[in-house]
């Protein structure tokens, strides 16, 4: 599978598998291996504020926030693990860009 550099963060990587199917609905399948690999990494197995920095910067790469994108963070958040310093400071942030799009 061929990776490609996010626009955003020099630290992030999309993997080029674009959709997944998740009960029904149409997934963004970058967000999703993102997700996955934060949580399967070292750690404590939760979504941290260094991961959800990688994950804002994926969801920003297009510079829209599509419905596509607002299912799958739906999904991560209500699916996924995260340390409470992340969750929140995710929740602010794509709340505040999301609010300009």
């Amino acid at each position: 599978m061929t990776l490609v550099k996010c626009a955003f963060h020099e630290n992030c990587f999309k993997k080029m598998s674009y959709y997944k199917t998740i009960d029904g609905k149409k997934m963004d399948g970058s967000l999703l291996d993102i997700a996955e690999e934060a949580v399967a990494g070292a750690g404590d197995g939760r979504i941290s504020k260094q991961d959800a920095e990688t994950i804002i910067a994926a969801v920003k790469d297009s510079g829209e926030y599509t419905d596509v994108e607002k299912d799958t963070m739906e999904y991560i958040r209500d699916n996924f693990k995260w340390t409470e310093g992340a969750d929140e400071w995710f929740r602010s942030q794509i709340a505040s860009w999301a609010a300009t799009k």
